[in-house]
């Protein structure tokens, strides 16, 4: 298993501690194959978050297969 996986739904990168879920929107479709990632710090100032709908802080997968 990955160190890291990305959930599929909102693409929030996530350290692996067992849980299959993710803890931000619940899903259970979560993902090794993503490429690429953005810290967003500030989301309601950042021109990047409102691309992509991020509204929490956060580590973010740019692609998501």
């Amino acid at each position: 298993m990955a160190d890291r996986l990305v959930c599929r739904d909102c693409h929030r990168v996530l350290e692996v501690d067992g849980d299959e879920q993710c803890p931000v929107c619940g899903s259970n479709s979560l993902t090794e194959d993503w490429a690429g990632y953005v810290v967003i710090a500030h989301p309601e100032e950042s021109r990047i978050a409102e691309e992509m709908g991020v509204t929490e802080s956060g580590r973010y997968a740019l692609k998501v297969r």
